[in-house]
């Protein structure tokens, strides 16, 4: 599964809210040296119950606009 992931970074609490087909991650840690990202994986593997393994970044690693893939079959 490819999933938009649109990233609010430094926000007050860590969340995912779904957006049509679309997520939006609230995330604690800044946009800098990959913090951000690094939590946004964790965020969504503890959010579809996954292996942190199983879910990369495929696009936007310096954007708040991402492109996430999920890869469930492992």
């Amino acid at each position: 599964m490819i999933f938009n992931v649109r990233v609010i970074a430094r926000s007050s609490r860590n969340r995912i809210q779904r957006e049509g087909n679309d997520l939006k991650a609230h995330l604690t840690r800044p946009a800098q040296q990959g913090m951000a990202n690094e939590q946004l994986i964790d965020l969504l593997s503890g959010y579809f119950k996954l292996k942190k393994y199983q879910i990369r970044i495929k696009s936007g690693k310096n954007s708040r606009d991402k492109l996430v893939e999920i890869d469930a079959d492992l």
